[in-house]
């Protein structure tokens, strides 16, 4: 006798939650009837897998790939088999079945199962259900319920906002402003999904959904207004209960002594549950506009998913340039010359310009009306983009 597959988990996916068969069977959110026959006391075995698996041929004794934990159905072409064997030889396939310490076993579109089958499940302790329902929609039925109840899950302090259809969670310090960031948000037409605690579960392939606690669905809290019900407040279309985590967005506040990204090449990432979400480090202090500058993160990741980088698309571009032979800062000169012509850099730091090069100023052509300005990077405009030069050569060294 081949003995059954042992129950694995895929790589890098994580641990499954422990249901009972009790726990899957008497759920109410199973859309259809079931009918305990036999094997009563094995209610309380438990069921690892969310897809349950047709067994017909373990009753010809073949038992490869069989994997006792999970849920098992035998619809009407493994009866019909059975129906083809002697009593005696049904009665030992019946038997050598339910050995296998199954977990529970479905009979679909409500046929009374033989009598060896109702047999071996109560001599073996296997609860025995019959469903009434088509085998196809019974499978969808419990796969339905069993992605629910055995979907990982963890908790998080945190805000969850729907921003055109990005799912943005913002983690920091209690106190950082994510509740004031998430109302600023709903107040710009977007969907609140969870403030202060996120209940996040795992689904296959490898995605990760956010919801409200049960009790704060709907809720917000602000530090000196109390809390507020954003349902009532601005209505259904400003809330919604569920979403998908696409992008976490790291609030913390702004320090002159770390550097922080001004390129946006690579990617940093958080894992919740096993699954690396891309994530972003974002420095609050007075000033910044926190609402559009988490609108344009989930712009940004709407372009992303169509294959739009934008950072990359221009760090080709300049080292394009730079291949060229033309000069790395003239890409990022596209400015609009100041009405008295003078540059934009203070005087105080603007570099002299040698006599020869004033000259092959004067000399290049340019359009009636409208002024050539060469790009001179200010030395002291550390939050300017003239830095990003700098910051290139430091990346490909």
């Amino acid at each position: 006798m081949v003995s059954p597959a042992p129950e694995s988990t895929p790589p890098g996916s994580p641990r499954l939650r422990d249901v009972t068969v009790r726990e899957v069977l008497t759920d109410p959110r199973l859309a259809m009837p079931v009918e305990l026959l036999a094997g009563a006391e094995g209610l309380g075995r438990p069921v690892h897998h969310p897809r349950v698996q047709k067994s017909g041929l373990a009753l010809a004794g073949h038992f490869r790939g069989l994997v006792p934990t999970r849920v098992q159905v035998l619809g009407e072409t493994e009866l019909s088999y059975l129906e083809t064997l002697s009593l005696e030889q049904r009665s030992q396939a019946c038997r050598a079945f339910f050995g296998l310490g199954l977990s529970v076993v479905i009979v679909t579109r409500g046929v009374r199962p033989e009598r060896a089958l109702v047999a071996a499940a109560e001599a073996s302790g296997t609860p025995l259900y019959v469903a009434d329902a088509a085998t196809s929609r019974a499978i969808n039925a419990l796969h339905a319920v069993l992605d629910e109840l055995l979907a990982p899950t963890t908790q998080l302090h945190g805000v969850l906002v729907d921003v055109w259809g990005v799912g943005l969670l913002l983690l920091g310090k209690s106190g950082i402003g994510k509740s004031e960031c998430a109302l600023e948000l709903v107040l710009r037409g977007h969907r609140l999904v969870a403030d202060d605690v996120v209940r996040c579960d795992w689904r296959p392939p490898g995605t990760v959904f956010g919801a409200a606690d049960g009790l704060l669905l709907h809720h917000v809290e602000v530090r000196g207004l109390g809390i507020l019900n954003i349902k009532d407040m601005f209505g259904v279309t400003a809330v919604r209960a569920r979403k998908r985590i696409d992008v976490v967005v790291r609030l913390e506040e702004w320090s002159d002594t770390r550097d922080y990204d001004r390129l946006g090449v690579e990617d940093a990432h958080h894992d919740i549950l096993s699954t690396p979400i891309r994530m972003l480090t974002v420095p609050v202090r007075p000033g910044r506009d926190m609402g559009t500058i988490l609108e344009m993160a989930a712009r940004d990741e709407l372009l992303r998913r169509a294959g739009t980088y934008s950072a990359r698309n221009f760090l080709d571009r300049l080292r394009a340039t730079r291949e060229s032979g033309g000069s790395a800062s003239s890409l990022l000169a596209e400015r609009k010359p100041s009405t008295d012509g003078e540059s934009i850099c203070p005087p105080a730091v603007a570099p002299a310009r040698s006599s020869e090069a004033q000259l092959e100023a004067r000399k290049s052509p340019s359009r009636p009306g409208r002024r050539t300005l060469a790009f001179e990077p200010c030395p002291e405009a550390s939050e300017s983009s003239a830095i990003i030069p700098a910051l290139v050569g430091k990346e490909e060294e």
